[in-house]
């Protein structure tokens, strides 16, 4: 007799007044949290205790002194200090519903009553399924992708979309890419990653052929990457596997582009059978639709698309043509059971109002880059530079731009209340990873901080 056990588990109305409950009390907890606290002097001493701990067991210590206590509310977090602050960094972008979400908590919950707590490419369970399905029904409305494969994070995703786009065009193997650009912390990842400082002492593979980035200063821009592309493709004829790109840089700097420069690389790499693959593992749901190629209308040439964190789990997407023959893509973990619930239920809420031109997301930016704009032209001039990006993806250029300005700045900034992270080279910017659930107050008291902290000067 069929009695499918985990599906009367699921359905439990016992099961389901219980996880109501479970997330209605932390939901309480967590609301006694309000707005920004400085350190609690009793909680202090155990907290670097704490710190200290970390640092001694990994060899180096924390970026910022943050340990979570595991509470939060919407884009404020509690730390081991007592201290609250207002995340705009949220785990270089992964909570993108903030901290303790409510459904996003449930989903999760829900996901850890399963049997298993990691699932896996070879044995999986329905969470699987009903992602996948998800993903490649999204990429599919602007592309002509249909396959997704799931991993554990965006650099296992950018690996699968290196091999699938080599196994197809072999022999060719180099890559092509922008420079500054990033692509995650393996071998491989890290030789198509811009970044010296990322690869100290690993050997130079010499398979990655740089093209420079859009640069809006500069009228001829797109036509000098264009004449840099076609002497890379004249020079190393069949060679080149791949033109691998982030739709918008992310380390390096936060800088955006429009489709006519995308356009006229897209087209000669198509006319050249060389892969097109978008790295949309920062970008993912954060430019105002839930992939950036969307926003840029450039689906119809991507081949291959990386995304991760804001979906909780990695994952690459392909088109038929590029679907890789089996044994190239595979690996034990494919993403846990609650992370899988948790990145279903996400994309779910994004499709509530946040999207599209009027959604939420385009309206956050807009507070965003406008509160950043007034400053610099007010109380902060020049202080508070070029301010740009996409959707919920913001930065700007404190100071000089200088990497000790900029790190002083948003040291300051972390210790007045706000979380920010750096990015670029010359100039270093502050970056924001904006949660989609911010309120317009919470937008006013970050720009008040970022200009408490500009004030305080380097």
């Amino acid at each position: 007799m069929k009695t499918l056990v985990g599906h009367q588990i699921q359905s439990s109305e016992k099961v389901q007044s219980i996880l109501t409950d479970l997330v209605s009390e932390v939901a309480k907890l967590n609301s006694q949290l309000h707005g920004i606290h400085p350190a609690n002097p009793d909680f202090q001493e155990a907290a670097k205790q704490k710190m200290d701990a970390i640092s001694a067991s990994r060899g180096r210590p924390l970026h910022y002194t943050y340990i979570g206590t595991g509470a939060g509310r919407g884009p404020y977090v509690e730390l081991e200090d007592g201290s609250v602050k207002l995340d705009l960094i949220n785990g270089i972008g992964i909570h993108l519903m903030g901290h303790a979400h409510p459904r996003v908590m449930a989903a999760a919950v829900r996901g850890s009553l399963a049997d298993i707590v990691t699932q896996g490419n070879l044995q999986p369970n329905n969470e699987y399924r009903l992602f996948t399905q998800k993903i490649v029904e999204l990429a599919g409305r602007k592309s002509r992708m249909k396959h997704a494969w799931l991993s554990t994070c965006g650099t296992m995703a950018n690996e699968n979309a290196l091999k699938i786009s080599r196994q197809k065009n072999s022999p060719a193997r180099l890559v092509l890419g922008f420079k500054d650009a990033f692509a995650g912390r393996s071998t491989m990842m890290a030789e198509v990653t811009d970044n010296p400082a990322y690869r100290q002492g690993l050997p130079e593979y010499n398979e990655v052929l740089r093209i420079p980035f859009y640069d809006k200063k500069d009228p001829q821009s797109g036509d000098k990457t264009l004449r840099a592309l076609k002497e890379y493709v004249a020079n190393n004829e069949k060679n080149i596997s791949v033109f691998g790109f982030e739709p918008m840089l992310g380390e390096g700097g936060y800088q955006a582009a429009p489709r006519e420069f995308f356009i006229p690389l897209l087209d000669f790499c198509k006319s050249k059978g060389i892969a097109i693959w978008a790295d949309e593992v920062q970008t993912f749901s954060r430019t105002g639709e839930y992939f950036a190629y969307e926003t840029l209308d450039i689906g119809q040439y991507v081949d291959i698309c990386s995304i991760a964190k804001t979906a909780q789990v990695g994952a690459t997407i392909y088109t038929e043509e590029y679907n890789p023959k089996p044994g190239l893509i595979a690996g034990t973990f494919s993403g846990s059971t609650p992370s899988l619930a948790a990145g279903l239920e996400i994309l779910e809420m994004l499709s509530e109002g946040y999207l599209g031109p009027q959604g939420r997301i385009q309206d956050i930016h807009q507070r965003f880059i406008g509160g950043l704009n007034l400053l610099n032209q007010s109380s902060c001039k020049g202080n508070a530079s070029d301010a740009g990006g996409m959707g919920l993806m913001v930065a700007f250029t404190p100071f000089d731009g200088k990497k000790e300005s900029t790190n002083s700045f948003l040291n300051k900034l972390f210790a007045n209340g706000v979380i920010g992270f750096p990015c670029g080279k010359d100039p270093v910017r502050a970056r924001f990873l904006i949660p989609a659930i911010i309120q317009d107050q919470d937008i006013n008291i970050a720009l008040k901080l970022i200009e408490k902290t500009l004030l305080e000067g380097v």
